[in-house]
């Protein structure tokens, strides 16, 4: 079909990702996918999807919509981030639930600043053929998403169904608070023996910051630096989401979603896969630690994860109304006999 959700102002960089395209590194393609998997995976839920589709990822500024479908249903997964109905009468949707916007709707996704990232989820998803297996944009190679690229004004993205059902909308009832307090924790890398001694020590006891030339590849981060002590260069070997490389200058790069599939530079560490969705959450300017542990810790950490994820997911509740009356609240306040007092 033609149509359903038209771009009128495209926000800074809002594209289609999904969970990535795996088993194609050996070939040289990234896996892309979510820098915060867990967010669009909540929002896919929230709207019956599965929790793999793709969705809209929006980073730093949201874009602004119009619906050119009957109807359709909607989630958005993030922090700081809300759906500001414009016309054709103003109204506020707050995340972790879904709701019904219908024809003739513009809409804008609104970051407060909070996190870098928020997830746009839309029942039943886009109807675009998958590259690879995968509608996740990469853009340095204009794969996947729509037309591998960061959406512009006058896009008009087709959707799989053009109306929704009438199936309750739900809500998350306890969303989980993000802090940007929290180390992100890491395990040794493989290179770690190429590194002096007071500087593998720095690294998990003082602070770095984002730095602006970040992005979807990797976040370049400044702070202390980071002393080799058997060069900063290496066979290039493959490399995991996740993994901190060092060059030359000291300054550590954290590799990200569109990370490339190998390097040469020495690893220092590897962020552990359940935070991963909280690193990308930060954006530029904000700072991060690092907490090591060991291996297996990281494992039991992430296998935690998922079930607390799983418990989440079961906790949907449906929404009734926007406005619960508090009857006990009501009664309490005595507010059936008339009037309680006049204070001349």
């Amino acid at each position: 079909m033609t149509g359903g959700l038209k771009i009128s102002a495209p926000g800074v960089h809002t594209t289609v990702q999904d969970f990535g395209r795996v088993g194609y590194q050996d070939m040289g393609v990234p896996v892309s996918g979510a820098l915060d998997p867990e967010s669009l995976r909540l929002a896919n839920v929230l709207v019956g999807n599965s929790r793999t589709m793709a969705g809209l990822e929006v980073l730093f500024q949201g874009p602004t919509m119009k619906i050119t479908v009957d109807s359709l249903r909607i989630a958005l997964g993030g922090f700081g981030a809300n759906i500001d109905v414009l016309s054709p009468e103003p109204a506020r949707v707050t995340p972790w639930r879904s709701t019904v916007l219908r024809r003739g709707q513009i809409f804008r996704i609104s970051l407060d600043g909070t996190a870098l990232s928020c997830y746009l989820a839309i029942a039943g998803g886009f109807d675009l053929d998958p590259c690879l297996g995968s509608l996740s944009t990469y853009t340095r190679a204009g794969l996947g998403g729509f037309q591998g690229r960061t959406l512009i004004a006058g896009d008009e993205l087709p959707l799989a169904r053009c109306s929704a059902s009438d199936s309750e909308d739900v809500r998350l009832p306890k969303p989980e608070a993000f802090s940007l307090q929290r180390p992100i924790r890491i395990t040794w890398g493989m290179q770690r023996d190429y590194f002096t001694d007071e500087s593998l020590a720095r690294f998990v006891t003082e602070p770095f910051s984002i730095l602006p030339e970040s992005d979807r590849m990797g976040y370049r981060i400044s702070g202390p630096r980071i002393e080799h002590q058997s060069g900063h260069d290496i066979v290039s070997d493959g490399i995991a989401t996740g993994a901190i490389q060092v060059p030359g200058t000291g300054n550590p790069i954290v590799l990200l979603a569109d990370h490339q599939t190998t390097g040469g530079y020495p690893k220092i560490a590897t962020v552990i896969s359940a935070d991963l969705p909280a690193l990308g959450r930060r954006k530029p300017g904000q700072e991060i630690r690092f907490e090591v542990i060991e291996v297996e810790e990281a494992e039991r950490i992430r296998r935690d994860r998922e079930k607390a994820l799983c418990r989440l997911e079961a906790s949907l509740e449906p929404i009734k109304s926007d406005v619960e009356l508090d009857l006990d609240a009501l009664y309490g306040n005595n507010l059936i006999s008339g009037a309680v007092g006049i204070e001349e």
